[in-house]
Protein backbone atom coordinates (compact mmCIF):
# COMPACT_ATOMS: atom_id res chain seq x y z
CA UNK A 1 0.00 0.00 0.00
CA UNK A 2 2.38 2.64 0.80
CA UNK A 3 4.20 1.65 -2.71
CA UNK A 4 0.82 2.81 -3.95
CA UNK A 5 0.78 5.56 -2.56
CA UNK A 6 4.20 6.87 -2.98
CA UNK A 7 2.99 6.41 -6.29
CA UNK A 8 0.28 8.94 -5.97
CA UNK A 9 2.48 11.33 -4.00
CA UNK A 10 4.73 11.99 -6.93
CA UNK A 11 2.06 12.58 -9.22
CA UNK A 12 1.73 15.66 -7.29
CA UNK A 13 4.77 17.40 -9.25
CA UNK A 14 3.53 16.63 -12.38
CA UNK A 15 1.22 19.05 -14.35
CA UNK A 16 -1.44 17.19 -13.87
CA UNK A 17 -1.09 17.17 -10.20
CA UNK A 18 -0.48 20.31 -9.83
CA UNK A 19 -3.09 21.63 -12.05
CA UNK A 20 -5.72 19.64 -10.09
CA UNK A 21 -4.07 17.56 -6.88
CA UNK A 22 -7.67 16.67 -5.40
CA UNK A 23 -8.35 13.50 -6.98
CA UNK A 24 -4.64 12.30 -5.39
CA UNK A 25 -5.98 13.45 -2.13
CA UNK A 26 -9.35 11.50 -2.17
CA UNK A 27 -7.34 8.74 -2.97
CA UNK A 28 -5.03 8.80 -0.15
CA UNK A 29 -7.73 9.59 2.16
CA UNK A 30 -9.63 6.60 1.21
CA UNK A 31 -6.92 4.32 0.97
CA UNK A 32 -4.08 5.46 3.14
CA UNK A 33 -4.86 8.30 5.06
CA UNK A 34 -1.89 7.45 7.38
CA UNK A 35 1.12 6.05 5.96
CA UNK A 36 4.68 6.25 5.98
CA UNK A 37 6.61 8.15 2.84
CA UNK A 38 9.61 6.37 1.55
CA UNK A 39 9.76 9.48 -1.36
CA UNK A 40 9.57 11.96 1.97
CA UNK A 41 11.17 9.68 4.19
CA UNK A 42 8.12 10.83 6.66
CA UNK A 43 4.35 9.90 7.55
CA UNK A 44 1.94 11.37 5.15
CA UNK A 45 -1.38 11.95 7.28
CA UNK A 46 -4.34 13.48 4.42
CA UNK A 47 -7.96 13.33 6.68
CA UNK A 48 -9.18 17.27 8.23
CA UNK A 49 -9.62 15.29 11.68
CA UNK A 50 -5.86 14.34 11.48
CA UNK A 51 -4.55 17.03 10.20
CA UNK A 52 -6.03 20.07 12.26
CA UNK A 53 -4.51 18.91 15.60
CA UNK A 54 -0.96 18.24 14.07
CA UNK A 55 -0.87 22.14 12.93
CA UNK A 56 -3.21 23.67 16.20
CA UNK A 57 -0.92 21.73 18.69
CA UNK A 58 2.57 23.76 19.07
CA UNK A 59 3.61 22.07 22.05
CA UNK A 60 3.53 18.47 21.20
CA UNK A 61 3.94 18.87 17.68
CA UNK A 62 6.89 20.85 16.18
CA UNK A 63 7.92 22.34 12.88
CA UNK A 64 11.37 20.69 11.38
CA UNK A 65 13.97 23.68 12.14
CA UNK A 66 17.56 23.67 11.95
CA UNK A 67 17.97 21.39 15.82
CA UNK A 68 15.84 19.05 14.04
CA UNK A 69 17.30 18.44 10.49
CA UNK A 70 21.04 18.31 12.91
CA UNK A 71 19.64 15.31 14.17
CA UNK A 72 17.65 13.66 11.93
CA UNK A 73 19.21 14.89 8.32
CA UNK A 74 22.42 14.72 8.88
CA UNK A 75 24.50 16.82 5.72
CA UNK A 76 21.48 19.04 5.29
CA UNK A 77 23.80 21.99 5.67
CA UNK A 78 25.53 21.23 2.24
CA UNK A 79 22.23 22.28 0.55
CA UNK A 80 22.29 25.74 0.28
CA UNK A 81 18.55 26.06 -0.38
CA UNK A 82 17.64 24.43 2.38
CA UNK A 83 19.73 26.36 4.75
CA UNK A 84 18.06 29.11 3.25
CA UNK A 85 15.05 28.11 4.13
CA UNK A 86 15.66 26.81 7.69
CA UNK A 87 17.00 30.22 8.64
CA UNK A 88 13.61 31.57 7.89
CA UNK A 89 10.50 32.05 10.23
CA UNK A 90 7.94 29.71 9.36
CA UNK A 91 11.15 26.68 9.80
CA UNK A 92 11.70 28.13 13.38
CA UNK A 93 9.92 27.22 16.76
CA UNK A 94 9.56 29.22 20.10
CA UNK A 95 11.82 31.17 21.56
CA UNK A 96 13.46 31.62 18.03
CA UNK A 97 10.09 32.16 16.17
CA UNK A 98 8.32 34.43 19.20
CA UNK A 99 11.36 36.71 18.79
CA UNK A 100 11.59 37.10 14.87
CA UNK A 101 8.05 37.30 14.67
CA UNK A 102 7.97 40.70 17.06
CA UNK A 103 11.04 42.28 15.38
CA UNK A 104 8.82 41.74 11.93
CA UNK A 105 5.64 42.71 13.16
CA UNK A 106 6.93 45.47 15.04
CA UNK A 107 7.61 48.01 12.06
CA UNK A 108 4.77 46.01 10.02
CA UNK A 109 2.14 48.62 11.28
CA UNK A 110 -1.29 49.35 9.48
CA UNK A 111 -0.42 53.17 9.49
CA UNK A 112 3.06 51.77 6.70
CA UNK A 113 0.21 49.15 4.98
CA UNK A 114 -2.44 51.98 4.51
CA UNK A 115 0.09 54.43 3.12
CA UNK A 116 0.55 51.76 0.15
CA UNK A 117 -2.67 51.89 -0.79
CA UNK A 118 -2.53 54.80 -3.79
CA UNK A 119 0.32 52.69 -4.88
CA UNK A 120 -1.48 49.58 -4.87
CA UNK A 121 -4.24 51.02 -7.02
CA UNK A 122 -2.17 52.49 -9.69
CA UNK A 123 -0.28 49.43 -9.70
CA UNK A 124 -3.48 47.42 -10.24
CA UNK A 125 -4.34 49.99 -13.20
CA UNK A 126 -1.47 49.30 -14.82
CA UNK A 127 -1.74 45.78 -14.62
CA UNK A 128 -5.19 45.54 -16.11
CA UNK A 129 -4.49 47.91 -18.47
CA UNK A 130 -1.21 45.95 -19.79
CA UNK A 131 -4.07 42.81 -19.13
CA UNK A 132 -6.45 44.55 -21.94
CA UNK A 133 -3.64 46.12 -24.27
CA UNK A 134 -2.38 42.27 -24.49
CA UNK A 135 -6.06 40.82 -25.79
CA UNK A 136 -7.44 44.09 -27.59
CA UNK A 137 -6.53 42.10 -30.53
CA UNK A 138 -8.82 39.38 -29.21
CA UNK A 139 -5.61 37.13 -28.98
CA UNK A 140 -4.77 34.97 -25.90
CA UNK A 141 -2.88 36.38 -22.66
CA UNK A 142 -2.09 34.71 -19.43
CA UNK A 143 -3.64 36.03 -16.56
CA UNK A 144 -1.59 35.42 -13.89
CA UNK A 145 1.99 36.28 -15.71
CA UNK A 146 0.68 39.25 -16.98
CA UNK A 147 -1.41 40.53 -13.82
CA UNK A 148 -1.13 38.44 -10.94
CA UNK A 149 2.43 37.81 -10.48
CA UNK A 150 3.46 41.57 -11.54
CA UNK A 151 0.94 42.73 -8.95
CA UNK A 152 2.22 41.13 -6.26
CA UNK A 153 5.80 41.73 -7.34
CA UNK A 154 5.08 45.81 -7.28
CA UNK A 155 3.43 45.57 -4.10
CA UNK A 156 5.37 44.16 -1.83
CA UNK A 157 8.38 45.42 -3.91
CA UNK A 158 7.56 48.92 -2.91
CA UNK A 159 6.66 47.58 0.64
CA UNK A 160 10.41 46.33 1.11
CA UNK A 161 12.07 48.80 -0.92
CA UNK A 162 12.81 46.48 -3.78
CA UNK A 163 13.16 48.72 -7.47
CA UNK A 164 10.93 47.34 -10.23
CA UNK A 165 14.03 46.69 -12.44
CA UNK A 166 14.88 44.13 -10.27
CA UNK A 167 11.90 42.06 -10.55
CA UNK A 168 11.98 39.57 -12.94
CA UNK A 169 15.28 38.52 -12.16
CA UNK A 170 13.95 37.87 -8.27
CA UNK A 171 10.87 36.05 -9.59
CA UNK A 172 13.49 33.70 -11.90
CA UNK A 173 15.28 33.26 -8.40
CA UNK A 174 12.13 32.80 -6.56
CA UNK A 175 10.71 30.03 -8.77
CA UNK A 176 14.01 27.96 -8.98
CA UNK A 177 14.51 28.49 -5.01
CA UNK A 178 10.48 27.14 -4.74
CA UNK A 179 11.65 23.72 -6.22
CA UNK A 180 13.74 22.45 -3.25
CA UNK A 181 10.17 20.80 -2.20
CA UNK A 182 10.77 17.95 -5.20
CA UNK A 183 11.87 14.98 -3.63
CA UNK A 184 12.76 13.51 -7.16
CA UNK A 185 14.93 16.82 -8.33
CA UNK A 186 18.40 15.78 -10.60
CA UNK A 187 21.55 16.86 -9.76
CA UNK A 188 21.45 19.84 -12.08
CA UNK A 189 18.11 20.90 -11.17
CA UNK A 190 19.59 21.20 -7.66
CA UNK A 191 22.71 22.89 -8.37
CA UNK A 192 20.35 25.60 -10.05
CA UNK A 193 18.56 25.63 -7.23
CA UNK A 194 21.13 26.37 -4.67
CA UNK A 195 22.83 29.01 -6.79
CA UNK A 196 19.22 30.57 -6.53
CA UNK A 197 19.63 30.56 -3.29
CA UNK A 198 22.97 31.98 -2.79
CA UNK A 199 21.67 34.84 -5.31
CA UNK A 200 19.12 35.40 -3.29
CA UNK A 201 20.65 36.36 -0.11
CA UNK A 202 23.23 38.17 -1.30
CA UNK A 203 20.74 40.28 -2.74
CA UNK A 204 19.01 40.88 0.39
CA UNK A 205 22.19 41.69 2.02
CA UNK A 206 23.27 44.13 -0.73
CA UNK A 207 20.19 46.03 -0.24
CA UNK A 208 20.89 45.97 3.67
CA UNK A 209 24.01 47.65 3.17
CA UNK A 210 22.31 50.13 0.40
CA UNK A 211 19.40 51.55 3.15
CA UNK A 212 22.06 51.48 6.06
CA UNK A 213 24.14 53.89 4.09
CA UNK A 214 21.15 56.03 2.57
CA UNK A 215 18.00 55.38 4.28
CA UNK A 216 14.20 55.78 2.58
CA UNK A 217 10.66 55.29 3.70
CA UNK A 218 10.43 51.47 3.42
CA UNK A 219 10.24 48.54 5.87
CA UNK A 220 14.06 47.88 4.84
CA UNK A 221 15.17 51.06 6.43
CA UNK A 222 12.03 51.27 9.55
CA UNK A 223 13.62 47.39 10.21
CA UNK A 224 17.09 48.11 9.88
CA UNK A 225 16.72 51.60 12.71
CA UNK A 226 15.39 49.45 15.40
CA UNK A 227 16.85 48.72 18.65
CA UNK A 228 17.98 45.31 18.47
CA UNK A 229 18.28 45.23 14.68
CA UNK A 230 21.39 42.33 13.37
CA UNK A 231 21.85 42.32 9.68
CA UNK A 232 21.11 38.41 10.02
CA UNK A 233 17.44 39.11 11.52
CA UNK A 234 16.69 41.81 8.94
CA UNK A 235 17.86 39.85 6.11
CA UNK A 236 16.17 36.56 7.54
CA UNK A 237 12.68 38.86 7.71
CA UNK A 238 13.15 40.55 3.96
CA UNK A 239 13.41 37.30 2.59
CA UNK A 240 10.77 35.61 4.29
CA UNK A 241 8.48 38.48 4.06
CA UNK A 242 9.46 39.29 0.09
CA UNK A 243 9.18 35.40 -1.10
CA UNK A 244 5.73 35.00 0.42
CA UNK A 245 4.15 38.36 -0.05
CA UNK A 246 3.93 37.73 -3.73
CA UNK A 247 4.02 33.80 -4.80
CA UNK A 248 1.54 32.98 -1.93
CA UNK A 249 -0.61 35.98 -2.57
CA UNK A 250 -0.58 35.65 -6.59
CA UNK A 251 -1.48 31.81 -6.33
CA UNK A 252 -4.24 32.59 -3.79
CA UNK A 253 -5.45 35.23 -6.29
CA UNK A 254 -5.38 32.90 -9.17
CA UNK A 255 -7.19 30.27 -7.70
CA UNK A 256 -9.74 32.53 -6.41
CA UNK A 257 -9.84 33.73 -9.96
CA UNK A 258 -10.46 30.52 -11.35
CA UNK A 259 -12.77 29.57 -8.69
CA UNK A 260 -15.37 32.67 -9.48
CA UNK A 261 -15.04 32.23 -13.79
CA UNK A 262 -16.04 28.37 -13.22
CA UNK A 263 -18.67 29.34 -11.09
CA UNK A 264 -20.33 32.20 -12.83
CA UNK A 265 -23.27 31.62 -10.37
CA UNK A 266 -21.22 32.98 -7.30
CA UNK A 267 -18.99 35.47 -9.59
CA UNK A 268 -22.62 37.17 -10.26
CA UNK A 269 -23.19 37.49 -6.92
CA UNK A 270 -20.37 38.62 -5.70
CA UNK A 271 -20.05 41.42 -8.64
CA UNK A 272 -23.55 42.50 -7.27
CA UNK A 273 -22.59 43.43 -4.17
CA UNK A 274 -19.14 44.04 -3.54
CA UNK A 275 -19.84 44.16 0.34
CA UNK A 276 -19.43 40.12 0.66
CA UNK A 277 -15.99 40.60 -0.55
CA UNK A 278 -14.61 39.70 2.60
CA UNK A 279 -16.74 36.55 3.06
CA UNK A 280 -15.45 35.47 -0.69
CA UNK A 281 -11.97 35.60 -0.05
CA UNK A 282 -12.58 33.28 2.96
CA UNK A 283 -14.44 31.21 1.40
CA UNK A 284 -12.04 31.10 -1.64
CA UNK A 285 -8.87 30.34 0.58
CA UNK A 286 -10.60 27.54 2.07
CA UNK A 287 -12.13 25.95 -1.00
CA UNK A 288 -8.91 25.48 -2.68
CA UNK A 289 -5.44 27.24 -1.28
CA UNK A 290 -1.73 28.11 -2.64
CA UNK A 291 -0.32 26.63 -0.09
CA UNK A 292 -0.93 22.63 0.10
CA UNK A 293 1.47 20.75 2.53
CA UNK A 294 3.25 21.69 5.72
CA UNK A 295 5.49 19.46 7.93
CA UNK A 296 6.16 18.72 11.73
CA UNK A 297 7.64 16.33 13.85
CA UNK A 298 5.77 14.40 17.19
CA UNK A 299 7.80 15.61 20.61
CA UNK A 300 6.81 12.09 21.84
CA UNK A 301 5.04 9.34 20.59
CA UNK A 302 1.78 9.76 19.48
CA UNK A 303 -1.50 7.95 17.79
CA UNK A 304 -2.59 9.78 14.30
CA UNK A 305 -5.38 8.35 12.93
CA UNK A 306 -5.02 5.06 15.07
CA UNK A 307 -1.49 4.70 13.90
CA UNK A 308 0.88 5.63 16.03
CA UNK A 309 4.05 8.21 15.19
CA UNK A 310 7.45 7.68 16.87
CA UNK A 311 8.88 10.83 18.48
CA UNK A 312 11.12 12.89 16.09
CA UNK A 313 10.34 11.25 12.72
CA UNK A 314 8.38 14.14 10.13
CA UNK A 315 5.14 14.30 9.16
CA UNK A 316 3.70 15.46 5.96
CA UNK A 317 0.68 17.03 6.35
CA UNK A 318 -1.29 17.83 3.01
CA UNK A 319 -2.88 21.14 3.24
CA UNK A 320 -6.38 19.63 2.14
CA UNK A 321 -8.00 20.50 5.40
CA UNK A 322 -11.13 22.43 3.99
CA UNK A 323 -14.53 22.19 4.85
CA UNK A 324 -17.09 20.92 2.47
CA UNK A 325 -19.16 23.97 3.34
CA UNK A 326 -21.68 21.78 5.75
CA UNK A 327 -21.94 22.13 9.38
CA UNK A 328 -20.42 19.70 11.57
CA UNK A 329 -16.89 17.94 11.11
CA UNK A 330 -16.36 15.40 8.63
CA UNK A 331 -14.00 14.01 6.28
CA UNK A 332 -12.20 16.87 4.11
CA UNK A 333 -13.00 16.65 0.07
CA UNK A 334 -13.01 19.28 -2.52
CA UNK A 335 -17.09 19.70 -3.25
CA UNK A 336 -18.29 19.80 -6.56
CA UNK A 337 -19.58 23.24 -6.81
CA UNK A 338 -17.87 26.45 -4.73
CA UNK A 339 -20.52 26.45 -1.74
CA UNK A 340 -19.83 30.30 -1.96
CA UNK A 341 -22.32 30.79 1.25
CA UNK A 342 -21.03 34.35 1.53
CA UNK A 343 -23.16 35.52 4.01
CA UNK A 344 -22.04 32.46 6.97
CA UNK A 345 -19.03 32.72 9.18
CA UNK A 346 -16.84 29.36 8.00
CA UNK A 347 -16.28 26.61 9.53
CA UNK A 348 -12.92 25.55 11.03
CA UNK A 349 -10.11 24.81 8.05
CA UNK A 350 -6.31 24.17 8.40
CA UNK A 351 -4.82 26.56 10.69
CA UNK A 352 -1.13 26.59 12.15
CA UNK A 353 -0.17 28.65 15.09
CA UNK A 354 -0.22 32.29 14.63
CA UNK A 355 1.69 33.40 11.38
CA UNK A 356 3.92 36.04 11.94
CA UNK A 357 1.73 38.45 9.99
CA UNK A 358 -2.11 38.22 10.65
CA UNK A 359 -4.02 40.02 8.55
CA UNK A 360 -6.43 41.54 11.11
CA UNK A 361 -9.29 44.57 9.55
CA UNK A 362 -7.21 48.12 9.47
CA UNK A 363 -7.17 50.45 12.31
CA UNK A 364 -8.14 53.84 12.14
CA UNK A 365 -5.84 56.53 9.93
CA UNK A 366 -2.31 56.52 11.56
CA UNK A 367 -2.43 53.64 13.67
CA UNK A 368 0.98 52.54 14.44
CA UNK A 369 0.27 49.65 16.23
CA UNK A 370 1.67 46.62 14.47
CA UNK A 371 -0.80 44.31 12.26
CA UNK A 372 -2.46 41.39 13.99
CA UNK A 373 -2.82 43.59 17.71
CA UNK A 374 -5.94 43.12 18.77
CA UNK A 375 -8.75 45.31 17.47
CA UNK A 376 -12.37 45.41 16.14
CA UNK A 377 -12.42 43.93 12.80
CA UNK A 378 -13.85 44.71 9.61
CA UNK A 379 -17.21 43.36 8.82
CA UNK A 380 -17.44 39.78 7.27
CA UNK A 381 -15.58 36.81 9.31
CA UNK A 382 -11.63 38.56 8.74
CA UNK A 383 -9.00 37.68 8.00
CA UNK A 384 -7.76 34.57 7.85
CA UNK A 385 -4.52 34.14 9.71
CA UNK A 386 -1.68 33.02 7.21
CA UNK A 387 2.06 32.63 7.28
CA UNK A 388 4.02 35.18 5.49
CA UNK A 389 5.63 32.55 3.56
CA UNK A 390 3.94 29.50 1.92
CA UNK A 391 4.54 26.73 4.24
CA UNK A 392 7.03 23.47 3.90
CA UNK A 393 7.22 21.89 1.77
CA UNK A 394 4.54 23.63 -0.14
CA UNK A 395 3.66 24.38 -3.68
CA UNK A 396 2.58 27.07 -4.79
CA UNK A 397 -0.93 26.29 -8.04
CA UNK A 398 -1.06 28.79 -10.79
CA UNK A 399 -5.05 28.64 -10.56
CA UNK A 400 -5.02 29.47 -14.38
CA UNK A 401 -8.28 30.86 -15.78
CA UNK A 402 -9.57 28.34 -17.60
CA UNK A 403 -10.12 30.00 -21.31
CA UNK A 404 -13.50 29.46 -21.82
CA UNK A 405 -14.61 30.90 -18.31
CA UNK A 406 -12.40 33.95 -18.85
CA UNK A 407 -13.95 34.48 -22.74
CA UNK A 408 -17.51 34.51 -20.69
CA UNK A 409 -16.19 36.81 -18.18
CA UNK A 410 -14.25 39.38 -20.16
CA UNK A 411 -15.65 38.75 -23.86
CA UNK A 412 -12.12 37.63 -24.86
CA UNK A 413 -10.12 34.04 -24.92
CA UNK A 414 -7.54 33.62 -22.44
CA UNK A 415 -4.33 30.68 -22.51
Amino acid sequence: MSAAADEALLSLATPAGLADPYPVYAKLREEAPVFRSEVYDSWVVSRFADCQPLLADGTNFLVLDAQWRDEHRPGWRDNPAMVLLAELLPWKNPPEHTRERRLLMRDFTVRRVQALEPAVRRSVDRVLDRFADATADGSAAEFVGTVLYPLGMAVIGDLVGVPEADHDELRRVTDLIGRQVNPAMSADLRAEVDAAAVEYRAYFGGLIEQRRAEPRDDLTSALLAGPDAGTEDVLRSLVVLFGGGYETTAGALGIGIHALLTHPEQFALLAGDPGLAAGAAEEMLRWDGSAQMSQRAAVRPAVVGGVELPAGEAIVVLGVGRRSGQPGPRAVRRPGPLRHHPRRRPGPVLRPRPAPLPGRGPGPPGDDRPLGTDRQAVPGPGARRRGAAPPEPGAARDGRAAPDALTRATGRTAG
